[in-house]
């Protein structure tokens, strides 16, 4: 039984049609038509979806292992407590394959690090590879993909949350600050990732992770034009790879 099989048994099983999932997804008629023919299958956070329109696990829907229906007991009669969930399984690809359906290609500036410490000086942004990014992740976080960019962390004042060669996603058209949420920052020319802080008077303070090597950082609105300090973007996503 493959994955075009389990995905017509579980749609009959609910009376669904390809026009429910569509709607219900958010991806074209023609893509749920592809995925029941066998054309190709539903990945990442497609998968997700699907599976949870059609009411079953992913794991199963995706590979036919697993138990069907997603609260499923298990043979010991007790179900464990989980404490993590499933956003979706990663799939092989390199810059050669085509971006599916719900998915955007956001531009990393691999060359433009965001200094997390002492900073990088930065000439200028400019695109270097790509990050693929479901459609659903940016729509969920209200991100435009036009205004959607990735960079690359350096340094260790955002640990642990943000190691040294993290990636983070910032939103370009959110750069009013709410207090305590983590932004990109231009100052002096450097690119740098920090907690942001309103000060009384339009001042700005900037806080790291790390505050047991890096102390609080505060700006008046004179001192942020005379250091060019701006917001570039809010980051709305983070990928980390561990040691």
């Amino acid at each position: 039984m493959e994955f075009k099989d389990r995905l017509r048994a579980r749609m009959t099983d609910l009376e669904m049609t390809a026009t429910d999932l569509s709607s219900r997804i958010g991806v074209s008629k023609s893509s749920i038509t592809f995925w029941r023919n066998g054309t190709n299958r539903a990945t990442g956070s497609n998968l997700m979806e699907l599976a949870k329109a059609l009411k079953c696990n992913p794991e199963w829907l995706e590979t036919g292992k697993g138990a069907k229906e997603p609260n499923a007991i298990p043979s010991n009669g007790r179900r464990a407590e989980s404490n993590a969930s499933i956003l979706g399984y990663i799939a092989p690809w390199d810059d050669e394959t085509p971006l599916e359906d719900d998915e955007v290609a956001i531009p990393l500036l691999k060359d433009v690090r965001v200094a997390a410490g002492s900073g990088e000086i930065s000439e200028e942004f400019f695109t270097g590879k790509k990050i693929r990014m479901g459609k659903y992740t940016l729509k969920n976080r209200g991100v435009s993909p036009e205004n959607a960019v990735c960079v690359t962390v350096s340094g260790n004042s955002m640990e642990p949350a943000l190691p040294d060669g993290s990636t983070v996603g910032m939103d370009r058209a959110q750069t009013a600050i709410k207090d305590g949420k983590v932004y990109v920052i231009k100052h002096d020319g450097e690119l740098r990732v920090k907690q942001a802080y309103r000060r009384p008077g339009g001042g700005i303070r900037l806080r790291s992770f790390n505050q047991a090597e890096h102390q609080d950082e505060e700006y008046t609105i004179e001192q942020m034009a005379e250091k060019d300090i701006w917001v570039v973007g809010k980051v709305f996503w983070s990928s980390v790879l561990w040691d």
